[in-house]
């Protein structure tokens, strides 16, 4: 599946940047793999050039295609280094092959690797030679940067050793499924080699036995579909990234933070506290605590923040049913019409950088305005509510106790929002039966369960937009940019027609976010029918079909901008029974009992 478009949302979470963060002169091994890096900056550089002066036609397409091969491993070489220190430059060289949208609007067009690889399979495309050269002539002059940048930088041991295990990362989540070379298909090949040149940075430091292991997996692999991600993961890339944060204690490293979703110190994808809830509020003093969860909790349950003084938050999102209301559209607040789209998990909501399927909301606290004050939804008044809140004894009193300042004589509107944000982020649970068995429990899935994962993470391309392991739409391993994908969702179940819901367009515009929305996640999806925006698939049999057959391209729906391949995956039947049992084994517990 592609990617359509991208909020990129720095804030907080901003790129590292060796000017900003470094504390000292630079570290004896991060200068040698300095000029570990500007060889290799070289060395694609030169690769580059070659590929630029190789014969670009049908006559010469295997060469043509042979030294874009080598261009790409020449850059997974140097992935680990550019992806971190240089991310703007990466994104130019190998980002995804479509606009880019961000907060502001502006929109970023497509350029690098995947967009060559598209005119060059299965063969050189004749209408797009100068297109071509000059992805080709761009893609040099960021080559050369990458020369530059590492010439002049002063890298630092913590930051390198923070960047290998986030390769690691970025290798057991979008390496090992063509996720950017779907066309030429080699990821296992270019996983290799990448994993080979972190082995090399980290010898620099202490040669690490995990890492000769895991590279022989990689470079002699079973078929794509057969491969064994599962296996991969738990006995190569686990035992891996351990010893990478093992090292990084021994070596007493600066500890440098800086707020992420994933915690810098996380050994593995799936430790218990891998993953940050408060890492997308505004301010570090927004984040949850005790007493705002216990708020929160008791205004989610109170009909008086509504219009009518009759609905409350948990009345479409109910805790006994994963926090959703079990119906395709709930009533608007006056009973006599559907509301627009199809109630949401709660459940990991969190672990996002943007709410609603149309990602307009950039935080909960924003979502929780735009619900409250929405007049299908609730149809509150805020200035009222605040008032109602304070005339209220016992919420006075509790508010005070959360929020304390001094001559009180109000409740803010924001620490309402806040409140109710705060009990959204204890909704954060990680700790499926799945989880169980990434952290060792070898008995915690049964064997079509694996299956089904393996077949998740391959043959039925789930991977590419639901990204382990949070299974949501926020790319691995920054977890910063969340993705809108289109996927040609049909208006009524078996229709030939897309569903009328524009999606993405709504908010920021482009004939390329027509129809686009959010990739949810599939945590708990079990327990949450009916699917998709607007509610139209009852089962995840009809999900799965609905995949299986290509989206809505593939059912016949015209829809010229999908996102998602519209070839059939071909999976049998016994292969979608897995991949439903896979999904069933990611529903999680809370650690605490909502009212």
């Amino acid at each position: 599946m592609r990617s359509i478009s991208k909020l990129i949302i720095f804030g907080l979470l901003g790129l590292v940047t060796v000017s900003l963060l470094s504390l000292r002169q630079p570290d004896i091994p991060a200068v040698q793999i300095k000029q570990q890096l500007i060889h290799q900056a070289d060395d694609l550089l030169s690769e580059v050039k070659l590929l630029r002066a190789t014969k670009k036609d049908r006559t010469q397409s295997q060469l043509f295609q042979q030294q874009f091969r080598k261009v790409r491993l020449a850059y997974k070489r140097l992935e680990w280094a550019t992806e971190y220190f240089v991310p703007l430059t990466a994104r130019q060289v190998n980002g995804p092959p479509v606009p880019e949208t961000e907060l502001s609007g502006l929109v970023t067009q497509p350029s690098g690797l995947q967009v060559v690889e598209q005119y060059i399979f299965p063969h050189p495309d004749p209408n797009k030679k100068q297109e071509l050269e000059h992805l080709l002539s761009q893609m040099e002059i960021n080559a050369s940067e990458f020369s530059a940048y590492f010439q002049k930088a002063d890298l630092h041991d913590w930051q390198i050793m923070d960047a290998v295990k986030m390769e690691v990362f970025r290798i057991e989540t979008i390496g090992l499924n063509d996720f950017d070379d779907p066309l030429s298909k080699r990821c296992f090949a270019e996983s290799a080699a990448a994993l080979q040149s972190v082995k090399e940075a980290t010898d620099h430091y202490a040669p690490l036995p995990d890492f000769d292991p895991a590279i022989r997996y990689l470079q002699y692999p079973a078929t794509f579909d057969l491969f064994d991600r599962a296996a991969f993961i738990t006995q190569y890339a686990n035992p891996l990234t351990r010893s990478l944060q093992t090292l990084k204690t021994k070596l007493k490293l600066p500890d440098v933070r800086y707020n992420r979703l994933l915690n810098q110190d996380a050994a593995t994808l799936f430790d218990k506290n891998a993953f940050n809830r408060n890492a997308f509020t505004a301010e570090l003093g927004d984040s949850a605590t005790t007493e705002k969860i216990a708020l929160g909790k008791k205004l989610f349950f109170d009909t008086m923040l509504s219009g009518n003084g009759k609905r409350s938050c948990a009345s479409c999102h109910q805790p006994n049913l994963a926090f959703t209301d079990g119906l395709i559209k709930n009533l608007d607040v006056t009973g006599k019409r559907m509301i627009r789209r199809n109630t949401p998990s709660l459940i990991n909501a969190a672990l996002q950088p943007a709410q609603f399927y149309d990602l307009r909301a950039p935080s909960l606290e924003d979502q929780v305005m735009s619900v409250i004050q929405n007049k299908e939804e609730m149809h509150g008044d805020m200035l009222l509510t605040t008032n109602k809140l304070w005339r209220d004894s016992s919420y006075r009193k509790l508010f005070s106790l959360t929020y304390p300042q001094k001559d009180r004589i109000r409740i803010d509107t924001f620490e309402v929002m806040n409140a109710l944000a705060s009990y959204v982020r204890s909704l954060t649970a990680l700790n499926s039966r799945f989880d169980s068995y990434m952290q060792g429990d070898q008995h915690a899935l049964k064997n079509a369960e694996i299956r089904g994962f393996n077949l998740f993470m391959g043959k039925a391309r789930c991977a590419t937009c639901h990204y382990l392991p949070l299974f949501n739409s926020v790319l691995p391993p920054r977890y910063v940019q969340i993705e809108a994908e289109v996927i040609g969702v049909p208006q009524k179940r078996n229709g030939k027609r897309i569903d009328p819901d524009l999606g993405l367009y709504s908010i920021q515009g482009g004939d390329f976010n027509r129809h686009a929305f959010k990739s949810t996640t599939v945590r708990n999806t079990a327990l949450t029918a009916p699917y998709m925006h607007n509610g139209v698939f009852r089962t995840l049999e009809e999900v799965v079909d609905f995949y299986n057959k290509g989206g809505g391209a593939g059912t016949g729906i015209r829809i010229p901008n999908q996102t998602l391949d519209e070839a059939p995956l071909q999976l049998t039947k016994k292969e979608k029974a897995n991949l439903i049992d896979f999904i069933k084994s990611l529903n999680s517990h809370l650690n605490h009992t909502p009212s």
